[in-house]
């Protein structure tokens, strides 16, 4: 008797300790999806907001900070990813770099998005997934976009001749060229590479002050001047016959995108074509560290690196990094700065599978990708008949490399520091990333993406927006 009474004050006890945890947990459930509505409501306030309607406001500065918009390393915690991280850290110090940023989506979902190491070896601040790092010619794939989007809508033809009286840029200043088989140079040309240009003599885009000199004027000389520099001189194979990788030539489809749509190359495809994908913390890079912008990280290179002449003229050595490229003026070539999720989130906009929808259209992707067309890969650096698709970018301090395999898997890596054995630091990476992915067993089935609400790292007090 005393057995069953005992048992049954026993069960009773953990029924009603069961139905506390219950509870528990389903309010914590409830908890989280109104801190999401809050913070949505919050959003929509912000946005709406009208100082002379009211008289006194509180402040949100506080409120709409990394931790409560964007993801942070702590979503991707896990034992799982223990192995898969120990890989990359150890990719790290064998060559070197001092900050990274991973994120790795699989069947058209953020599975991981994580930061190594050092934004700021100086400061010792953590490298976070809202961190932004130059991506050099990855840019490439954002400017071809744009045009295919032009061309979809009607805007622009892939035939259309860029330079002439009749062209897209008929400006005076464009106007003679040396070479009149300039004249022959359509959209199509300049996306692939068959421009007519190549880097026989030095790239274009890496000889300011040369092309100020020149040209005389006070340096650095801007995207349309070193263009009108190349007009001056002649082509290096006849338009459409050849090709040959040519940074010149998409800068040239940045001043395309401005002269058809009215607008800035920036404002053009953060407007139409970024922000339509959730992507808003990507911005044009600039030269300087003091011109740094918000969460972007800090740039290293080797020590043995040789200092260059400042692109300003002042006659000083600097940093290749800082002051010794002018990044500002490659434009559509290499200048946007990104976050690791946001270039998942434009992988996943063209990557031609079902889910999620893709931003172009199936057409524009072929285009793109398909390598019997003649003109793929098309913004992108390689495209295998397989079905995998890669972009690499690179500029002194930094490195990027995104690819798309044809298993649905889609990852980012991108470096804050040069690695000394230069264009060869991409089949590291790639073996790397081979590494990681066979290492985690199973990823998690929630989309990373849905974690971060769609406004700019930009509103309110950004002194309290911290990097840590």
């Amino acid at each position: 008797m005393r057995f069953m009474v005992g048992y049954f004050f026993i069960s009773t006890f953990n029924y009603k300790r069961n139905t506390f945890y219950f509870c528990v947990r389903q309010e914590l459930t409830v908890m989280s999806r109104i801190r999401k509505i809050l913070l949505a409501t919050l959003l929509v306030s912000v946005v709406s907001y009208n100082p002379s309607a009211v008289e006194k406001t509180n402040d949100v500065s506080d409120k709409l900070i990394p931790n409560n918009i964007r993801l942070t390393n702590e979503d991707s915690e896990g034992h799982e990813f223990a192995p898969a991280e120990k890989t990359i850290r150890s990719f790290m110090h064998k060559w070197s770099i001092a900050g990274a940023s991973v994120a790795i989506a699989i069947d058209g979902k953020l599975a991981y998005a994580k930061g190594f190491g050092y934004s700021d070896t100086s400061l010792k601040e953590i490298v976070q997934p809202y961190y932004k790092f130059r991506i050099a010619s990855i840019s490439k794939l954002i400017t071809a976009v744009a045009i295919m989007k032009l061309v979809e809508e009607g805007r622009l033809s892939l035939s259309d001749r860029v330079f002439g009286p009749d062209a897209i840029l008929n400006d005076p200043f464009f106007s003679n060229p040396k070479d009149k088989r300039v004249y022959s140079i359509t959209v199509a040309h300049l996306l692939s590479h068959e421009g007519g240009w190549s880097q026989r003599w030095g790239d274009h885009m890496f000889i300011p002050l040369t092309i100020a000199d020149k040209m005389g004027i006070k340096p650095p000389p801007d995207t349309k001047t070193i263009v009108r520099y190349a007009l001056d001189k002649r082509l290096h194979f006849t338009p459409g016959t050849g090709r040959a990788y040519s940074n010149l030539g998409y800068s040239i489809l940045g001043l395309v995108i401005e002269k058809v749509t009215g607008m800035s190359y920036e404002e053009y495809c953060k407007k139409h074509v970024l922000e339509p994908l959730g992507i808003y913390d990507m911005v044009l890079a600039h030269n300087l560290q003091t011109q740094k912008a918000l969460f972007e990280v800090t740039y290293y290179e080797p020590s043995d690196v040789v200092p260059k002449p400042s692109i300003y003229g002042t006659n000083e050595l600097v940093s290749p990094i800082y002051g010794g490229n002018d990044i500002e003026a490659i434009g559509g070539a290499g200048a946007w700065l990104a976050t690791a999720p946001d270039l998942i989130r434009l992988i996943l906009a063209i990557d031609g599978f079902e889910t999620p929808p893709d931003f172009l259209a199936s057409n524009s992707i072929d285009y793109m990708t398909d390598n019997d067309n003649g003109f793929a890969p098309v913004g992108w650096k390689t495209t295998v008949y397989n079905g995998t698709w890669w972009r690499t970018g690179s500029f002194p301090g930094s490195a990027g490399m995104l690819k798309r395999q044809p298993d649905g898997i889609a990852w980012v890596v991108l470096l804050n520091s040069s690695a000394w054995n230069g264009p060869e630091i991409y089949s590291y990476i790639n073996t790397m990333m081979f590494r990681v992915l066979t290492q985690v067993r199973r990823w998690p089935k929630e989309d990373l993406l849905t974690r971060s609400l769609p406004c700019p790292l930009s509103v309110g007090n950004t002194d309290s927006l911290s990097g840590s």
